[in-house]
């Protein structure tokens, strides 16, 4: 055998992905700021700074950061359980909502069982349905931009484990009333887990009560997160409320020491720093209806979001024409092809950029 035979590396199969991981649909994030003229609104993000308590919870856990944190979170489990009237026992932690989601499909699917969810809804449901194996069984909005509950119901096979329901709707901003979702409730099996994703609940003024209907019908589990009003979506917190048993195996289905120890120290202190976190909500609302008032009355026709940012419905080529007058202008948004337009409620100046904008395009 020659030297270059022997140099030469083997002909052999290379490894490959999974088909299910080489045929997803990359998360697009909301594109980041690149410079202080820029309004960054395509992220759905707190555009406070972080609560102070927050920051000096932070700061003292810093020095402990070569300690692996608490895999079990167990204060900040205690602390949540105490806020929302639940035992520890029926709370699960994760790295943001979407790490706990993850968790809830991880939980309850396997190879060929059903996720049924509204479209357009949250960009993460068919990754993770996907990834896990899953069925993605995607129902379409009504004409209201919310969910069809009846639709979603008919959708329901004996292979469906897992129904997930945003409300608000993200990107939409429609919320489910609590009569609709407790009908819809009395019509699913309830060996269905009916997932409630609350991400935006703080900023909602309707839709439904869903800690009631959670004691009602113990096949619903509620999802809610840290990164939106409590200003902590770059340390990544998210929790899920489930009866104790399926707690227990979102817990057991969790990344080691996901939940960082800053992340859970700083979640103890927002939830104790509740009025000032309550004030900045109560000022995002105002701002939000201020815009969609105006938006009305330059004739753009919007649905009554309840989260913190304002939706157009736009084809494409509206689409396209109003990406690129923002991006002129170094306004950031979040565009969703065939869909609309989703712009975050931000700083009154930020806002004041939009609404010009749009008046413009709309003249």
């Amino acid at each position: 055998m020659s030297p270059e035979q022997l140099l030469a590396p083997p002909v052999t199969t290379l490894p490959t992905l999974r088909a299910a991981v080489t045929g997803l649909p990359a998360y697009v994030p909301g594109r980041r700021s690149l410079g202080a003229d820029i309004a960054a609104l395509a992220s759905n993000e707190s555009h406070y700074h972080p609560l102070p308590a927050a920051m000096v919870a932070v700061t003292e856990a810093a020095g402990r950061m070569n300690r692996y944190p608490d895999m079990a979170a167990v204060e900040l489990r205690e602390r949540l359980a105490r806020h929302l009237g639940v035992t520890a026992e029926e709370v699960a932690v994760g790295p943001g909502s979407v790490g706990v989601l993850q968790q809830i499909i991880t939980g309850l699917c396997d190879a060929g069982d059903e996720v049924v969810f509204a479209w357009r809804s949250f960009e993460a449901y068919p990754i993770l349905v996907e990834l896990a194996g899953a069925r993605a069984v995607r129902v379409p909005l009504d004409d209201a931009e919310g969910h069809d509950l009846e639709a979603m119901a008919a959708a329901v096979t004996d292979r469906t484990k897992v129904i997930l329901l945003c409300t608000p709707n993200n990107p939409t901003g429609v919320p489910i009333s609590h009569e609709r979702l407790e009908a819809f409730l009395q019509s699913v099996p309830s060996s269905v887990l009916v997932v409630i994703d609350e991400a935006y609940v703080e900023y909602a003024d309707t839709g439904p009560d869903s800690l009631v209907l959670y004691r009602r019908y113990p096949n619903v589990c509620i999802l809610r997160t840290f990164s939106k009003a409590y200003g902590l979506a770059g340390l990544r917190v998210g929790y899920a409320i489930a009866t104790a048993a399926i707690a227990e195996g979102l817990r057991r289905t969790a990344l080691p020491f996901a939940v960082s120890a800053l992340a859970q120290k700083a979640a103890v202190a927002s939830l104790d720093a509740g009025e000032e976190m309550a004030a900045r909500v109560s000022a995002v609302k105002l701002e939000r209806a201020r815009m969609a008032a105006e938006l009305a009355a330059q004739g753009w026709k919007l649905q009554p979001s309840q989260g913190n940012f304002l939706w157009i419905r736009a084809d494409d080529q509206l689409l396209a024409s109003l990406v690129d007058a923002f991006n002129a202008a170094g306004i950031l948004v979040r565009a969703y092809a065939g869909d609309g337009l989703r712009i975050t409620v931000a700083d009154p100046a930020s806002n004041d950029r939009v609404l010009r904008l749009l008046q413009a395009k709309a003249a």
